[in-house]
């Protein structure tokens, strides 16, 4: 018979996996080389004092229904979910190369944008303060006006796979990538929107030197944002895609 903590273990993981795995990135590739992401069994073990992998994907506790809420956007949690802290390992890419996030096949949201951001850090990211990092945008992608078709939807047509070219300008240097889908399927109450941004610690090589100035996590958004606090079911002739203006570079 199973130790009680093992059972206990072993119920809460597939519970926490069936009702809220949705809202983690389940690995990531940087320039076609695999690297595990960050899921909650880890977290059980954590908490079971058990062995945790070292991975470049942050820990995160997304524990109740797996995103952050507007409410919460001047909070800390907004940078990289929720008691989020940084990665033992950093993995490496090339400017120019791609990042493909991949996401659990099954996304249930199909109304929402897809955002990427990277925090130059000034060190090694394994000890980056979350809450000193400044977010540049480098990707974003939010509503099809023609088709009406979201974001999220093209992710849910590429079974959870989204790829993201990284700037060839970007200088070298190690960087935080902050990966965001943000689910409007009930945006039309104000705190209504879910937030689920995910980080990895990635390096970027080669010869770019551009080091643009990025905005701290808790002014991002905010929830009366009006691509953030609308209603997703009507016919939209126009969308604000949430944060920062894009990295030109």
């Amino acid at each position: 018979m199973l130790p009680h903590a093992t059972l206990s273990f072993t119920f809460l993981s597939t519970l926490a996996a069936t009702a809220l795995g949705h809202g983690m990135v389940t690995s990531f590739k940087t320039d076609g080389t695999q690297h595990q992401g960050f899921i909650l069994d880890y977290y059980y073990a954590k908490v079971n004092k058990q062995k945790v992998p070292d991975i470049a994907a942050w820990y995160a506790e997304n524990l109740d229904s797996g995103f952050v809420a507007p409410n919460a956007y001047q909070t800390s949690d907004i940078n990289c979910h929720k008691n989020a802290s940084p990665g033992t390992l950093t993995a490496s890419v090339a400017a120019g190369g791609t990042v493909q996030f991949n996401w659990p096949a099954t996304w249930p949201h199909p109304y929402g944008p897809i955002l990427t951001y990277v925090a130059k850090c000034s060190g090694n990211c394994t000890q980056a303060d979350k809450n000193s990092l400044r977010w540049v945008k480098i990707q974003e992608a939010g509503i099809n006006l023609s088709t009406q078709k979201w974001a999220s939807q093209d992710l849910i047509d590429n079974k959870g796979v989204w790829t993201v070219k990284v700037p060839k300008s970007l200088a070298t240097g190690n960087y935080v990538f902050r990966h965001e889908i943000i689910a409007l399927h009930g945006a039309g109450s104000l705190n209504g929107a879910q937030n689920y941004p995910q980080c990895f610690n990635i390096q970027i090589t080669g010869s770019g030197t551009a080091n643009p100035t990025g905005v701290l996590g808790t002014q991002l958004y905010k929830n009366t944002d009006p691509g953030i606090y609308l209603n997703p079911y009507t016919t939209l002739k126009s969308y604000t895609i949430p944060g920062p203006a894009l990295f030109s570079g």
